[in-house]
């Protein structure tokens, strides 16, 4: 054997698990296709200042304990998100009183069907007149932008069990971005000799009790076979939905048949993200400074609708961001068509276009559905998968175990905190499986 355990994918479910494993002496081969660690959560420099360019994960949301944890490990902590939000639906950008978390609560009615529908058909019934048309129009919103889903295939009932999981919605950001987490868990895995191999695409794996093989190919094209007693394995949804298609891993045996169910009651959902960097915070001095402490910015009319700014943080980045089928709509377009969408809508957002063109100083962006190593932004439910998370998680025979923000079934899906929780419960439960303490 090479190793106690395999983990496949090195996001931050599995630098945790691999991290939980080797803390209990097991030795670990943790495998990434990539040729960096973090998956998902990618800061890079921004052109011009200290604060990074996120161009996955930003934001925490809740209390996030183990995410907390390991920003105090790292030797940061979190901010809180602040500032004012402004909206544009027509000639004026007016301060929104109105909490866009709150639509959320919408979906507490779906609860009380008989059956799961969609986001889509449950709010066609939610009621008559203007006021309830706009409820409806910002309850959608808050699907397809925080949830980056398409409210045709979300479940209502799952978006509205998702906010009644007692989870605190307030949002952070980490101080610094995310690099310091995702280097703290590298760092440990590193000293406790956890066998990390980049660039290195798993293309087979298979398993029968107590015994998996994983074949393997490198950066250099070389083919190589891994063995071991068991596997964690962290590929994102989206990868998961296409195990077996020509050219992707595959499992051997194939999953169970309530494992592939599951799967199939997740969608991945799509975002368009692009961060914009500017020589100076011009929105900050425009119009009498009144949007000097604008932290959310909704322009309507744009392929891409929603800016945020780094407020509290004085930054001279704007994040410009499209999820759900909004995202969909700009996925084919190219790095420099998605940059220019971004910067057409934040000119329509403050109505002025020379500030816009003048101060720009370069943007940084990625397509998170066109990665073959992701192929979407991060999950949600579909109509009637309200117990598919937990199938997920659930491990096969004692040898396969199952991690990442897709597996978290207590309100945490979609979140980096939910990728850590469920990286450190599979490396317990294949740990237990191993006979380790």
């Amino acid at each position: 054997m090479d190793a106690d355990a395999i983990v496949v994918g090195a996001g931050a479910a599995g630098l945790a698990a691999a991290r939980a494993l080797a803390s209990r002496s097991a030795r670990v081969v943790l495998l990434e296709a990539r040729d960096r660690v973090g998956g998902r959560v990618w800061s890079r420099p921004g052109p011009r200042e200290v604060t990074p360019a996120e161009l996955g994960a930003e934001f925490i949301h809740g209390p996030a304990p183990r995410t907390m944890a390991l920003l105090g490990e790292a030797g940061t902590a979190a901010i809180d998100t602040g500032g004012e939000s402004w909206s544009r639906e027509g000639a004026e950008l007016a301060r929104d009183e109105e909490d866009f978390l709150a639509a959320g609560g919408v979906f507490d009615g779906s609860l009380e069907l008989a059956r799961d529908e969609s986001v889509d058909r449950f709010l066609q019934r939610s009621g008559h007149g203007a006021a309830a048309r706009e409820r409806a129009r910002a309850a959608r919103d808050f699907v397809e932008g925080f949830d980056a889903a398409d409210p045709v295939l979300a479940s209502a009932q799952a978006i509205a069990r998702e906010w009644r999981s007692g989870v605190d919605w307030t949002s952070a950001r980490p101080l610094g971005g995310y690099a310091p987490l995702v280097k703290r868990l590298y760092d440990d895995c590193a000293a406790s000799n956890v066998d990390l191999r980049l660039a290195t695409v798993a293309t087979r794996i298979a398993w029968r009790r107590h015994a998996v093989a994983v074949d393997a190919v490198g950066a250099a094209g070389e083919h190589q076979t891994l063995r071991a007693r068991t596997a964690i394995v962290t590929l994102p949804l989206g990868v998961l939905r296409h195990t077996g298609d020509e050219g992707k891993v595959h499992f051997e045996p194939e999953l169970p048949d309530e494992k592939r169910e599951a799967i199939g009651y997740l969608e991945m959902g799509h975002v368009v993200k692009v961060v914009l960097s500017f020589r100076t915070a011009f929105w900050e001095r425009i119009a009498g400074a009144r949007y000097r402490n604008g932290g959310f910015f909704y322009v309507g009319n744009q392929p891409i609708v929603t800016y945020w700014t780094q407020v509290p943080v004085r930054s001279e980045l704007i994040v410009a961001w499209a999820g759900g089928p909004r995202a969909v709509m700009l996925r084919d377009r190219g790095e420099a068509e998605r940059i220019e969408i971004a910067l057409n809508g934040l000119a329509a957002l403050f109505d002025d276009d020379a500030h816009v063109r003048d101060e720009f100083d370069g943007a940084l962006t990625h397509d998170w559905s066109r990665d073959p190593f992701s192929r979407g932004a991060y999950s949600y439910v579909a109509v009637g998968g309200g117990g598919a998370r937990d199938e997920l998680a659930r491990p096969v025979d004692g040898t396969l175990f199952f991690a990442g923000e897709a597996t978290s079934a207590d309100g945490d899906g979609g979140t980096v905190n939910g990728a850590l929780e469920t990286g450190e419960r599979a490396a317990a439960q294949a740990a237990a499986a191993l006979g380790l303490p």
